[in-house]
């Protein structure tokens, strides 16, 4: 059962300082150019916060409405197992994908290659540096696939930032053969238009297709033009990964403006980014189905043709959602979860001052059938908990929870921590569980908390930014039935039909 009375759950009043000094204007008129502040190869800057914020959260620690710096806390359905810290890596931690018994993490200076055989006590079994922003990570087989969406002197792992208005720049996709686990092989560099800031596989027998994600064009990058309104599609033989390459650049929103016709964002819709190409998107090979999370837009989209998705269905919300980060399908592949990334995720939102609305989760319903399917609103979810002006909080990461008949997920928060949550009624979910440590910082803000939480074979496994390697055990009725499900492999953006069809 989790504690519903304590603290933690009651207290509704933190952050309300922060609207008094501009916050919420200032986050709602931002438009994010990138989905995490890019600390390139150093670490995050901690930035200020008012007097009066600070003295909240002090006040807050003391009366045990949040926990104490670096504090855990849980619900007590939740156990934490075990906590891997950092080690050659200093980077940011980012993305996670798993295969048999083994957990990979990505980190702004390249990966680490866990063994979760025994999940109380994962051992690391390599660490490959090489830098690059996001290194969003996945892996189909024998092979590994890291996106790199910051500017670089070159395509090798040891090369250094360089401005992209330099034609010879590079930023694209890496790929890896990791038959050898202990020692993982760098066979494929493909570079593609703005760099790969996340990528989704759909992974065929002989083939991987890999959608690129990336945006936010300039006139001045000789390798990232406007209008810049689709995705890259790359093509990598299974045989023969040196030879993988771009195969196609669909276009998602065509329009006549120089922006194509995507969300034009401000002023025409103020504290809205402009759709300038997609930050994330999740496929369900199983229906032919995808779900884009594409800036000011969320779109669903046919992938029968593999090299040329399609899109059904397009959708905007100009009131709360500033910034459309990700996806997830429910198992019926009757629903999206679309989260919205306000602030970029270094931004304070999980407070009274921004409320309920924003920096959330959106429900929305496929309703139709076919190429006429539609998205349909039915409510928003976030997690209940206000958190500190010192701690970045915001939707991010998530993964379904293979519970059949019923819809729950769990994920990633930041600094708000990992909340388990049913949306099997699309328009009252709740959270059934939680995990989070107090703040980083007192002081001022520094970037950190869980960028990706999933749920792998009966446990959750979670990547702190700051923190490391996070592991998890749930134990609910609710949710018991899941560690029945075995998996030989999950990338979380491309999702199994855990229960057939």
């Amino acid at each position: 059962m989790i504690l519903l009375n304590d603290a933690r759950t009651r207290r509704r009043h933190l952050g309300v300082a922060a609207a008094a000094v501009g916050l919420l204007a200032a986050l709602l008129t931002a438009h994010p150019a990138v989905a995490t502040p890019d600390p390139g190869d150093g670490t995050a800057a901690r930035d200020d916060v008012s007097a009066s914020a600070r003295a909240e959260v002090r006040d807050a620690i003391a009366s045990g409405e949040i926990p104490g710096q670096d504090e855990v806390v849980h619900s007590a359905n939740i156990k934490h197992l075990t906590n891997i810290p950092k080690d050659a890596l200093p980077g940011t931690n980012s993305d996670l994908a798993f295969q048999g018994r083994y957990a990979f993490a990505g980190n702004y200076d390249g990966f680490r290659i866990f063994d979760i055989s025994n999940p109380k006590a994962p051992k690391t079994v390599a660490q490959v540096l090489c830098p690059g922003s996001q290194n969003d990570i996945s892996v189909s087989g024998n092979l590994l696939f890291l996106s790199t969406d910051s500017s670089r002197s070159d395509s090798s792992c040891n090369s250094t930032t360089q401005p992209a208005t330099e034609k010879s720049s590079w930023e694209g996709m890496k790929v890896f053969d990791i038959s050898d686990k202990k020692n993982p092989k760098y066979v494929a560099a493909v570079e593609t238009a703005c760099g790969s800031h996340t990528h989704s596989l759909v992974p065929e027998r002989k083939n991987v297709y890999i959608y690129v994600s990336s945006y936010s064009p300039s006139a001045t990058y000789p390798d990232c033009q406007p209008p810049h309104d689709g995705i890259s599609v790359i093509k990598v033989p299974r045989s023969h990964p040196e030879k993988a390459a771009v195969v196609g650049f669909p276009v998602l929103f065509p329009g006549d403006g120089p922006d194509g016709g995507g969300n034009p964002g401000g002023p025409t819709n103020p504290g809205v980014s402009k759709t300038t190409g997609c930050h994330d998107i999740t496929v369900l090979p199983s229906q032919d189905l995808a779900a884009g999370a594409c800036m000011g837009d969320g779109i669903l989209l046919s992938i029968k043709d593999p090299e040329h998705p399609k899109v059904i269905d397009q959708v905007q919300d100009n009131v709360n959602f500033a910034f459309w980060h990700s996806a997830t399908f429910n198992q019926k592949a009757d629903k999206v979860v679309f989260t919205d990334e306000l602030g970029g995720g270094g931004a304070a939102t999980c407070n009274a001052a921004i409320g309920p609305n924003r920096g959330a989760d959106g429900i929305y319903d496929i309703v139709g059938r076919g190429d006429h399917r539609k998205l349909v609103f039915r409510s928003y979810y976030k997690i209940p908990r206000h958190q500190a002006d010192t701690e970045n909080c915001v939707a991010h990461n998530g993964s379904l929870i293979p519970v059949k008949g019923k819809d729950i997920m769990v994920q990633a928060w930041y600094q708000g921590g990992v909340s388990v949550w049913d949306f099997t009624d699309s328009s009252k979910p709740k959270e059934i569980g939680y995990f989070e440590r107090g703040p980083l910082a007192t002081d001022g803000l520094v970037v950190g908390g869980s960028w990706s939480a999933y749920y792998y074979n009966g446990y959750i496994y979670s990547n702190d930014i700051a923190k490391g390697f996070d592991v998890l055990k749930l134990s609910d009725r609710r949710t018991d039935p899941a560690a029945r499900i075995r998996v030989d492999e999950l990338n979380v953006q491309t999702q199994p039909d855990y229960f057939g069809r």
